[in-house]
């Protein structure tokens, strides 16, 4: 047993397999499509939604301090990432690393960690999507009753009842999931032209708002001390992770080596721009008194009399978040079509259909679960979760650049993280720090999540891993055979 759960890919043979797959993903995004990617999975819920949120319940107006924590702990995991996306350009991001760094049992972990983060993101990006249509077609004086907008049983803000069924969540998640299933380059596509409206949109919100600057909301800067900032950045963490989308889809990539750590550091580098200049405003226009609500950045536009750029920035949000949820959930699809491939997941999930080029199957079930979760379970419930189990991946992508400078020294790098060991050690050391932060029902919650994989790996996930490599040894050609040193 202690021989199967510590078993590892090579380098060479998680290539190969790749390559002499009959059933692989398309190879058609270049690094515009994938740093819009990185882009398009960060910008949505992260600025239209959630920095009011945290500001009011968190940080205060140190909201901008905990975006830039967040972002030097993502910049330092993105920096491994790049690396490793550079030597292992396969779907499956830090699932698939650590199969070839830290063994079959860690790499279940991460794999299984890792949907849930996608799940979880996605359900949450869609549940605050439904704010900003009812904003925006309050504008036409239309409305969604109020009832059809949050979780069942969930108190709805100013009235005396409570939600029925998130009915616009889980809409948006069915409508991307059949986006998702024309293909890649069709999603791809979409993807980019809409981050180019949504930055558009963000640099018009920031230059409206800013005149109305007042200095004295910064006073006090930290009204929940330093703990509240360090729980906001670990609550905003999640909303980085788009750089994680990117290496989800290197094998869909013309040039991996090239392309995906510049899709990954450029949309890192781009969004925590756009994040610091919006929180910045947001929080110096309104007291934290009015900022716990779904939809700030518009109602900002409103209170200042902005009515048409406030119903711009509406209808930009409303698709603008659509486009999160359609690369977050591409992300979640590839991760468990290569763990399928890998037999740790049903084998029927990593079959690609002949003319979409897609995994139809898997895109089909995911985005029903997440249509029930987004419709069925309150916004803050979800976001807290994300950011544990990413944090978790991002400790051990840190942890396998380690580990292959040692192991594979010669092994050719597209891109090489600078300063090793000293930049993974840096951020294994902010992920746990962050993670500390985070509550004890998250801890319980993860935890549980733990024990559920613990036991679906040893009742059935080692077995059919095991088969699938007796699979491959037969019909695979003889150098690509796992080494004994990788086992």
């Amino acid at each position: 047993m202690r021989d199967i759960v510590l078993r590892k890919k090579s380098l060479e043979a998680i290539r190969r397999e790749q390559e002499h797959s009959d059933h692989g993903l398309k190879k058609v995004l270049g690094p515009w499509s994938l740093i819009a990617i990185g882009i398009g999975c960060t910008i949505g819920s992260g600025i239209f939604i959630m920095p009011g949120i945290v500001a009011a319940t968190h940080s205060g107006p140190a909201v901008v301090v905990s975006f830039l924590l967040a972002a030097l702990a993502c910049a330092l995991a993105a920096l491994s990432y790049s690396e490793l996306a550079a030597m292992i350009p396969i779907s499956g991001s830090a699932y698939s690393y650590a199969y070839a760094t830290l063994g079959e049992l860690v790499a279940w972990f991460i794999g299984w960690n890792l949907l849930l983060e996608y799940g979880l993101a996605n359900a949450a990006t869609a549940a605050g999507w439904g704010g900003y249509l009812n904003h925006f077609l309050g504008s036409f004086g239309l409305s969604i009753p109020a009832q059809w907008l949050y979780a069942p049983g969930y108190p709805i803000p100013g009235t005396d009842l409570v939600g029925w069924f998130n009915v616009p969540s889980a809409l948006i998640v069915l409508f991307v999931t059949l986006l998702m299933v024309l293909g890649i380059r069709e999603s791809a596509r979409t993807n980019t032209i809409i981050v180019g409206f949504k930055i558009l949109v963000l640099f018009m919100f920031v230059a409206l708002a800013a005149p109305h600057f007042q200095p004295q909301l910064m006073t006090p800067f930290m009204p929940f001390g330093w703990k509240g900032v360090m729980s906001g950045a670990a609550v905003l963490f999640f909303l980085f992770v788009g750089f994680d989308a990117v290496s989800t889809v290197a094998e869909e990539a013309r040039n991996p080596q090239r392309d995906v750590p510049i899709g990954i550091l450029g949309g890192l580098a781009i969004v925590t721009v756009l994040y610091v200049a919006v929180g910045t405003v947001l929080t110096g226009v309104l007291p934290l008194s009015k900022l716990k609500i779904e939809e700030p950045l518009a109602i900002v536009l409103s209170t200042f009399h902005h009515p048409w750029a406030s119903l711009i920035l509406s209808a930009v949000a409303v698709v603008g978040i659509a486009s999160v949820l359609l690369v977050g959930s591409i992300g979640q699809t590839r991760i468990l079509y290569v763990m399928s491939r890998d037999g740790l997941m049903p084998r029927f999930m990593s079959k690609v259909h002949a003319k979409f080029g897609t995994p139809v199957e898997t895109t089909l079930i995911l985005g029903v679960i997440t249509a029930l979760l987004a419709g069925s379970v309150p916004l803050d419930a979800l976001a807290d979760l994300v950011s544990i189990g990413t944090l978790a991946a991002f400790t051990a992508v840190a942890v396998g650049v380690m580990v292959l400078r040692k192991t594979a020294p010669d092994t050719p790098r597209g891109f090489k993280t600078p300063w090793v060991p000293v930049v993974p050690v840096a951020g294994i050391a902010i992920n746990l720090y962050l993670m500390c932060s985070l509550s004890m029902h998250v801890w319980i919650r993860f935890v549980v999540w733990l024990i559920i994989g613990i036991a679906i790996y040893f009742l059935w996930g080692h077995r059919s891993a095991s088969r699938v490599m007796a699979e491959r040894a037969a019909t695979v050609p003889a150098e690509l055979h796992p080494s004994p040193e990788a086992r």
